[in-house]
């Protein structure tokens, strides 16, 4: 009797286990692999061409003023320059640009456009990928999605020369992906202790990261080059220090009333105000990563290829 009575617990345990969904270990079929289509994007390659990514520690600091006239300096030389939006979520490449775009990377991510179709064309050749503005649900990409974006660029590359990313301020997740999805990061601060303080920040995450090229460093809205060379100095010696890295540095854009007023005509300084100091130090930033042919048949390259070589 014992005996049956201890069977008909086990039966009555196994059904109650059963009816609470227990997990068991049963035959099943293969799983068969689906056969991504040429289109998919486990197929696409990320960028070959140059690409740099434009970061600082905190807003506020002019790093999109910085990308945006860059871009279109190295338009006036003759590079094809493909630049990208990447604040997902607070675009604003396309005002200080002009240009009032139909479609952004929300419908991109959203499945309703892809890249090739949200493209517009800005001034001086300049092709601006738009971001969208106030969706904070794009602030935060998946990093799916995140490499979906970075290898859709790969597919616009035919005709570039060099891809210009814009990235958010801040040292986000996303921020940290795409900077080492490229091939150069540039840092941008000011005089001021906090934004000194935040790109110092941001050159040691990316380090923690994975990040092995040093940044180049831009010194913005600078009183004079002795301020921006002492500005420059304490960084690099800071992250030598303590990093054992030494950010390059790239060059300074002095204070200038000229920027505030592009801005607000919204035009890229080195079109609206082309002679101001401003615009000469973006071009001389801009020369810096491209050459520009000698004769009539030469062919332009990029300047970083030929120093990194």
């Amino acid at each position: 009797m014992a005996s049956r009575s201890r069977a008909r617990k086990k039966t009555s345990a196994r059904a109650t286990s059963a009816k609470r969904g227990q997990l068991r270990v049963v035959e099943g079929t293969p799983v068969v692999p689906i056969q991504a289509t040429e289109d998919h994007p486990s197929r696409w390659a990320r960028p070959h061409v140059r690409t740099l990514a434009f970061a600082s520690g905190k807003g506020g600091v002019g790093k999109s003023n910085l990308a945006a006239n860059v871009a279109v300096a190295l338009g006036e030389m003759g590079a094809r320059v493909l630049l990208v939006d990447g604040d997902l979520a607070q675009a604003n490449l396309d005002l200080l640009l002009g240009l009032n775009p139909r479609f952004d990377l929300q419908h991109v991510v959203s499945g309703e456009k892809s890249l090739e179709e949200i493209v517009v064309a800005g001034p001086r050749g300049v092709t601006l990928v738009p971001a969208a503005s106030g969706v904070p649900a794009l602030a935060d990409l998946d990093d799916f999605r995140l490499e979906v974006l970075l290898r859709g660029l790969g597919n616009l590359e035919a005709e570039t020369d060099l891809i210009l990313i814009d990235v958010a301020s801040g040292t986000s997740r996303p921020v940290l992906t795409m900077c080492l999805a490229v091939d150069q990061v540039v840092v941008v601060t000011t005089p001021e202790m906090p934004a000194f303080s935040d790109a110092y920040a941001m050159i040691k995450l990316l380090q923690q990261r994975g990040l092995t090229q040093p940044p180049k460093l831009v010194v913005n809205s600078a009183a004079s080059a002795e301020e921006a060379e002492e500005v420059s100095h304490r960084l690099r010696l800071v992250a030598r220090r303590f990093l054992k890295l030494e950010p390059q540095n790239w060059g300074y854009v002095p204070l200038d009333v000229a920027i505030p007023g592009a801005v607000r005509r919204q035009e890229p300084v080195v079109t609206a105000f082309p002679n101001s100091p401003a615009a000469r130090a973006y071009r001389a930033l801009a020369q810096q990563l491209w050459e520009v042919p000698a004769g009539p048949d030469a062919t332009p390259r990029p300047l970083l290829e030929k120093l990194e070589a």
